[in-house]
C-alpha cells in the first residue's frame, strides 16, 4: 500500500500521559520526513498546530488518535466526511478501537509506510423529525440511544423498521448499536457481540418491561423510527455516542439510519479481531489449551 506523508495527530486534552506520547510521536514522524500537524487543540511546542482538525481533514491522508476509545470516537467523527483512515494508539483503559501500544512505535512506522489492513467501520446518522423536517441531526460510530431523563418511571415507546410497526416498548430506553458499538453499552444491555464486517444494526431494550422484548439485529440497510407517547416526549433523549445529545419535542420522532461515511480505521500488521475480543473480554482465562 501506499505510505503516508501527512499526518495529523489528536488526542485525549488535560492528560500528560498523552501530551507525551504525542510529542515523542512528532518527533519520531518528523525525523522520517512526514509532514505532521497537531489539533491545535493539542498544539505542542515546535510542532505545526495551523488549524482544528476539521480544518485539517481535507490534507491530511492518516489521523493518529492518541488517548481511549471515547477519544477515537469524537476524532472520527470528524474525519469520515474525507475518508481520511485512522489510527489509534491506547492511553484510556479499555481499547477496542485503540489498539496499538503507545511504547510500538515500530508498529506506527510499519502503518505509515504501508503495512496495515483497514476496515470499513459502518456509522449511523440520527435525525429528529418533526413532520416532514429534519430539526436536529447526528452521527454516531458505536450507538444510538433513546434515554430517560428527569424521570425514574419506565418511558412508552413504538419501534418500525421500515415504516413497518416492530414493537410497542415500556423500558428505561433503547440502544441501536452498530457492530462496533455491540462491545461497549449494548454488550451491557444483554445485545449480541456483531463482527465488524457485517453490515446490521442491532436494537437492544435497556431494563424492559417484558422478558420477551429481546435484541433483535436488523439489516443497516434499514430505516428505524422511534415514536415517543406523548406524555413522555419531554422525558426523553437522543443520545449519540454519549457525546451528542439531541431533544425531542412535541409531535416529533427520531430516526436512525446508516450513514453514508464510514470510519476507514487502521491496523497494524498482525491484527486479529479475536485476539482482541479474548484480551478485552478475558475469554479462555484459566482455562487448559485443548
Amino acid at each position: 500500500m501506499e505510505s503516508f506523508q501527512r499526518i495529523a495527530i489528536t488526542g485525549k486534552p488535560n492528560d500528560s500521559a498523552v501530551t507525551d506520547t504525542i510529542g515523542r510521536l512528532v518527533e519520531r514522524l518528523e525525523s522520517l520526513g512526514r509532514t505532521v500537524h497537531v489539533d491545535s487543540a493539542l498544539a505542542l511546542e515546535g510542532s505545526t498546530a495551523d488549524d482544528t482538525l476539521a480544518a485539517l481533514s481535507p490534507v491530511i491522508d492518516l489521523l493518529i488518535v492518541v488517548g481511549g476509545d471515547g477519544t477515537l470516537l469524537h476524532a472520527a467523527k470528524t474525519v469520515a466526511e474525507h475518508d481520511v483512515p485512522v489510527l489509534g494508539v491506547n492511553r484510556g483503559r479499555l481499547g477496542f478501537l485503540v489498539d496499538v501500544s503507545p511504547e510500538r512505535f515500530d508498529e506506527i512506522e510499519a502503518v505509515i509506510d504501508g503495512a496495515m489492513t483497514i476496515e470499513e467501520r459502518l456509522m449511523l446518522e440520527a435525525r429528529v423529525r418533526v413532520a416532514d423536517r429534519v430539526v436536529a441531526e447526528a452521527p454516531a460510530l458505536n450507538d444510538v440511544v433513546l434515554q430517560k431523563w428527569n424521570t425514574s418511571r419506565m418511558i412508552e415507546f413504538e419501534t418500525w423498521i421500515d415504516g413497518e410497526p416492530c414493537n410497542r416498548h415500556r423500558s428505561d430506553g433503547l440502544i441501536i448499536s452498530t457492530p462496533t458499538g455491540s462491545t461497549a453499552y449494548a454488550l451491557s444491555g444483554g445485545g449480541p457481540i456483531m463482527h465488524p464486517g457485517i453490515h446490521a444494526m442491532a436494537l437492544v431494550p435497556v431494563c424492559p418491561h417484558t422478558l420477551s422484548n429481546r435484541p433483535l439485529v436488523i439489516s443497516a440497510d434499514s430505516r428505524v423510527e422511534v415514536r415517543v407517547a406523548p406524555e413522555h416526549i419531554h422525558q426523553v433523549h437522543v443520545s449519540c455516542d454519549g457525546q451528542t445529545d439531541l431533544t425531542l419535542e412535541d409531535g416529533a420522532r427520531a430516526e436512525i439510519v446508516a450513514s453514508p461515511h464510514r470510519l476507514r480505521l487502521v491496523h497494524p500488521p498482525g491484527h486479529r479481531y479475536f485476539d482482541i475480543l479474548r484480551a478485552k473480554l478475558r475469554w479462555g482465562d484459566g482455562a487448559a489449551p485443548c
